[in-house]
């Protein structure tokens, strides 16, 4: 395949030898078992563990174990959201909610129409994979990262799949609509105490990425910390609704204000100016880090002293005067609003792009159909947990990361189905089988941030014994058929990925290299017409412009077609953006 770009430029042919170069470099599963830091991770599994418990326990206390699963099913909404600011949280979590509560009825409702009848359980494999399509499209569009659209197909899965009859319908969905419910409360309740705590994360994230970048000054020849560090330190200026610039002392609005100017002017002058004492700074960023996540400090402490600011971040800070601890940030411009919703990510040529999420979104849908096809022809037991299989192996950015995913989720599947058969064994009664469910529930939330591979270990057994809540079967029946199952979802899934060339993602590196050319540009006219009303506009597009550079290179690395673009090339559009924000900092 030859992808042609928008202005009509077309890749070099591509012959069997390069095909097969690309099979095996996407394939390759390192970092499958790589760990990531994560801050908050025991107040939200306690509260996703805390939303699944009261409806289900409820429920087992009255005697309708069999009803919990669909309470449980709402009550996944918790799970979405997880770094989002409470404000915006909200909103996210009542879309979530009600998309959870639609694939349970909608699921409901088909199960008691299709399956009594011949065929219909090759209806259900279609309407799946139209919900896996749908909900891929709609979790990339909307930014929403970890299990995403595996948790909303799984939710339609589970009540297509189920015994439902018409009467059936309205009480699944009402009892689907009451555990959402109760996820969106909780997931608000921290408000109430911590009203900041998303952005003091946000804040202590970009501390620690800018920690990493002066672990090993130097060493990062391919740019990757540096961009880690910018997609994280931009992601704390949106948290707290604040612009990428040092300038303004009246910006300095409490402490998590102050430091997250001071990560942007840490961030921009160290492209040329590096601090004397690169492992001491990292070691004092990861104590304030530290600081800002301890849930015990109302107020976060400024553990940084003042001789480790940059000139022009201290040259700020003595020309303000301080704010009274905890107040909030000036309400900015129209002109730094619409520079906001650069940074919030909505600008033209992004991932966003609708010809960018499409492929993605197709393979998903495609190995949804095969795997659920397939394990139907092969007269599978719960042949929908292929299909589960395959789109959870897809849900991934592209080709190595499915591989990577199919790599944790064989590993954590084994060691899953391990715990069932434990469990099972000991023939517990339907309200222990509910606790266990909620330990699981908690286990997996705590873990699945830090490695995919950890989190499938305890979601592998919470799947199948909410199977066994609405319809107790052998354990080893179970076990034998979620092994198949896996099997053939992981095979079609990679083969999927494989098969489904994504040539939109080579289009996507040729558009953000343009894109950045162009926001370096407009910078540079900005700052030599010495025009300051348009700086926040400027730097805020050159800010996205290079984040998104380096995402849509790395998305496409992992393809088998890479971009037939020079790398110096990128990594001089990388700098010279690099260099024109340390020139917007200085003015």
């Amino acid at each position: 395949m030859n992808p042609a770009g928008d202005d009509g430029r077309t890749a070099p042919a591509r012959g069997p030898r390069q095909a097969v170069a690309g099979v095996v470099r996407v394939l390759s599963p390192r970092g499958s078992l790589t760990l990531h830091p994560v801050d908050g991770a025991f107040t939200f599994a306690l509260r996703a563990a805390l939303a699944m418990a009261l409806p289900a326990l409820a429920l087992a206390a009255a005697g309708r174990t069999e009803l919990a699963v669909y309470a449980m099913l709402g009550a996944f909404t918790t799970t979405f959201g997880r770094n989002l600011p409470y404000r915006r949280r909200a909103r996210a979590l009542a879309l979530v909610a009600l998309a959870m509560t639609a694939c349970v009825g909608t699921g409901s409702a088909l199960a008691a129409w299709a399956l009594p009848r011949a065929g219909g359980a090759a209806v259900v494999v279609a309407a799946m994979a139209l919900v896996a399509g749908a909900a891929k499209y709609a979790c990339d569009a909307a930014r929403l990262g970890g299990l995403g659209a595996v948790l909303l197909l799984f939710a339609f899965a589970a009540a297509a799949n189920g015994t439902s009859t018409p009467a059936d319908v309205l009480p699944h969905t009402a009892l689907a609509a009451a555990g959402a419910a109760l996820a969106w409360a909780l997931a608000m309740a921290g408000r109430l105490v911590h009203p900041d705590r998303p952005q003091r994360l946000a804040v202590a994230t970009a501390l620690r990425a800018l920690a990493e970048l002066w672990d090993a000054p130097g060493a990062d020849h391919d740019g990757r910390r540096r961009h880690r560090a910018t997609a994280a330190v931009l992601r704390a200026h949106h948290a707290l609704g604040l612009l990428p610039h040092a300038a303004g002392a009246e910006r300095h609005r409490g402490v998590c204000g102050r430091l997250t100017d001071l990560s942007w002017s840490l961030l921009i002058g160290s492209a040329t100016r590096p601090p004397d004492d690169p492992a001491a700074l990292a070691r004092q960023l990861r104590r304030q880090a530290r600081a800002l996540a301890d849930r015990r400090r109302r107020v976060p402490p400024l553990l940084l002293p003042p001789e480790t600011w940059p000139a022009a971040a201290r040259a700020d800070r003595d020309a303000g005067t301080p704010a009274p601890p905890g107040a909030g940030p000036v309400p900015p411009r129209p002109a730094e609003l619409r520079a906001a919703e650069l940074v919030a990510g909505r600008h033209p040529g992004g991932p966003g792009h609708r010809s960018v999420l499409l492929v993605p979104a197709l393979r998903m849908a495609l190995a949804t159909a095969v795997a659920g096809g397939a394990a139907l022809a092969l007269g599978l037991g719960h042949g929908y947990w292929a299909a589960l299989t395959a789109a959870a192996v897809l849900h991934s950015v592209n080709v190595r990361t499915a591989t990577q995913r199919a790599v944790q989720r064989t590993l954590g599947t084994a060691a899953g189905l391990v715990i069932v058969l434990a469990v099972l064994a000991l023939a517990p009664g339907p309200g222990v089988l509910v606790a266990v469910i909620v330990a699981l529930e908690f286990l997996m939330e705590y873990v699945v941030p830090r490695n995919y591979g950890l989190g499938v270990v305890f979601l592998t057994p919470l799947a199948l014994l909410m199977t066994d809540l609405t319809a107790p079967q052998s354990a080893g029946t179970l076990v034998a058929d979620r092994a198949l199952a896996s099997v053939l979802g992981i095979v079609v899934g990679l083969l999927c990925g494989l098969l489904v060339v994504h040539d939109r993602a080579v289009v996507r590196v040729e558009r953000a290299l343009a894109a950045c050319t162009a926001a370096a540009a407009r910078a540079e006219r900005a700052l030599d017409g010495g025009r300051p009303a348009a700086f926040p506009d400027a730097q805020a597009r050159l800010a996205v412009a290079v984040v998104e550079l380096r995402e849509a290179d790395d998305a496409a690395a992992g393809e088998v077609w890479r971009a037939e673009i020079d790398p110096a090339e990128l990594a001089a559009a990388e700098d010279r953006a690099h260099l024109l924000l340390e020139r917007f900092a200085r003015r």
